[in-house]
């Protein structure tokens, strides 16, 4: 499992200017399977995803490809985590400890 934490580069105006094509590719990344959540930090300085994929590399290619990173607004904190425990919904996504 991956958090993704986005930090804005660029002033807030310049976001909003890019906000409906970041929010359709978040809903296409949710339609695909690969979010789990998603929104904004407070103070409102950037954003957080909870993502799942098969690799680093593929959630690297992913936030590249988010049209807040192709328009020079944000950068990308990528975590990888192993989610041995979970909420009840998120069962599905529970991993094994790796040893």
């Amino acid at each position: 499992m991956f958090v993704l934490e986005l930090t804005y580069t660029a002033p807030v105006e310049q976001v909003d200017a890019l906000m409906t094509d970041h929010v359709a590719w978040l809903d296409a990344q949710y339609a695909a399977g690969v979010f789990l959540a998603s929104g904004r930090k407070q103070p409102r300085d950037g954003g957080v995803i909870l993502a799942v994929a098969g690799s680093r590399a593929e959630i690297e290619v992913l936030a590249a490809s988010d049209p807040f990173t192709l328009g020079g607004v944000c950068e990308y904190r990528i975590t990888e985590f192993v989610a041995t425990k979970t909420a009840e919904g998120l069962a599905p996504y529970r991993q094994a400890p790796v040893a």
